[in-house]
Parts: C-alpha cells; structure tokens; sequence
C-alpha cells in the first residue's frame, strides 16, 4: 500500500491488533455494562481499548479526540489529530449483536485522511488512505459504483429506525438495511458492500472521522448536511448530520433527502 500515510497506515494496523487482542478477554452479549449522562452505555471494553489506542497512535505534536478521553482544548492548535471511537456500536456489543468496531480517525488540517476501522465480531478489517485507496481484509476495494438508487442498498441507524425517524423512506425506490454503529455502516459503504448509508441525527466526530476518510480514499462521497465537505477537530465535535454513497449517487441521494435536510439541521440547532 505504497501512501505518504504509510508510517500513519502502519500505527493504525497496530492500534487495530492491540485492540483486537482486548476485545478477545470479553464476550459480546456478556458484559458488565455501565451507563453515562444521556444513558449511553459504556464497558470495560470501551475504556480498555481507548488505552492501547492511545498507546499505539498518538505522538508528540499530534491532538487526540476520542469519546471515551476528557477532551483536551490543545487539540485545536494541531495540524494532526487522531479521533476515535474505541468502541462504537456499544448497545450491539452489550446486546450481542455483531455491529460494532473499532473505529480510528487520522485529521490533517481539519480533513479525515486515513482511517482504519476492525469489527471483531465479523473479523473485517477497513483500512485507507486518500493516497492509497481502502482494503477490505487486504484486499482492495471501492466504493459502489451504482449509478441509481433504484435497488440500492442503503444502511440506517437500528436506534434512529427504531425511533420512527426513517418511516419517510419506506415507500422509497432503494432497500432499507437497519444496522448498528456508524462508523461499521460507513465502513461498509467504503468497501462496497453497501451504496449508501446516511444519518439527519447529529453525530460527533469519533463516530464518523474513520468512516468518512475510508468512503473518500473508496472514490466515494461524503457530505455533511449543508453539503459541505466534512471538516474535523472542531472545538464542538458534534455535527449535524453525514450523508455517504458511491460517487455516482450524489444527486440521487442529495434529491432523497432534500427535503428532510432543513427540518433536521433546524432540530439540530435547538438541542445544540
């Protein structure tokens, strides 16, 4: 994988094998499971991998975001910084159900530029650059190259589809796939195996940083709600919205959800 990222490349794989290594102490389904403000649930696991993340990725100069961190301000004067989940799919993990990841950002000057993301349930493996391209196991992969969205396959939240947010799209031309964790969608949409994924639900950064860098080094496209490109290390993480699909769907999704777009982005901005 010939990258100017490559040393960057070399300590994602590296974070991604300690993590996998942890993860191997624990039991999907079985696990001791805390509950933070706002109910979100946390585990050892997420605390445990956060450490060897940390460990293996971050070097003198370069900022760190992750939710599972207390957020250090010193990040926004970096030119690089890594932004994290170490857990993401956290309700699937404790539930059992094989939807969650590791999910690993690299941000240079406010771009995701790498990333790399390992379910553990699944043994997939995500990993890119925008100089290199993504492997999907070791192999190369691309975005979809669907030109429609009749047919497509289109991941959505488990929680926003169990919250009656996607009753909108049922009636629509393309295959609605409930799924969990963000990042695992968006990693998916980069390898191929999905055309679209989206969300008009606010996110924070660590839930889409690697995502988003792996659709972008697939060919693909990603986008925030106003249709801007994502940019990262804010110093409020949290976003809008992400929309992602293969290059040739950005018109047809952009006409999907054109109409939902402003209701949401003004939901948004009354919770923010």
């Amino acid at each position: 994988m010939s990258s100017s990222y490559a040393d960057i490349l070399q300590r994602i794989q590296a974070a991604l094998d300690a993590a996998r290594e942890v993860f191997s102490r624990f039991t999907p389904g079985a696990v001791a499971t805390e509950y933070k403000a706002g109910h979100d649930p946390v585990t050892e696991a997420d605390h445990a991998v956060d450490a060897v993340l940390r460990q293996n990725l971050l070097r003198d100069g370069e900022g760190w975001l992750s939710e599972e961190t207390v957020d250090s301000p010193s990040r926004l004067d970096k030119q690089r910084v890594w932004i994290v989940d170490p857990l993401d799919g956290t309700r699937e993990f404790v539930q059992g159900l094989p939807e969650f990841c590791v999910s690993i950002g690299f941000i240079e000057n406010g771009k995701p530029v790498a990333g790399g993301i390992y379910n553990p349930a699944t043994q997939e493996t995500f990993l890119g650059s925008v100089d290199s391209g993504v492997l999907y196991n070791g192999k190369p992969a691309v975005a979809s190259q669907r030109a429609s969205l009749a047919g497509a396959l289109v991941l959505a939240s488990r929680s926003e589809v169990k919250r009656g947010e996607w009753k909108q799209f049922e009636n629509g031309s393309f295959k609605v796939q409930a799924m969990g964790s963000v990042a695992y969608k968006l990693a998916l949409v980069a390898a191929g195996l999905a055309d679209v994924t989206f969300t008009l639900t606010p996110k924070n950064e660590w839930d889409v940083a690697a995502g988003a860098a792996l659709v972008l080094s697939a060919g693909g496209y990603v986008a925030t709600l106003d249709h801007a490109s994502l940019t990262c290390n804010n110093r409020d993480p949290l976003i809008s919205g992400l929309l992602a699909c293969g290059p040739h769907l950005r018109d047809d999704l952009l006409a999907a959800v054109q109409d939902h777009i402003e209701p949401a982005i003004l939901k948004s901005s009354r919770h923010s």
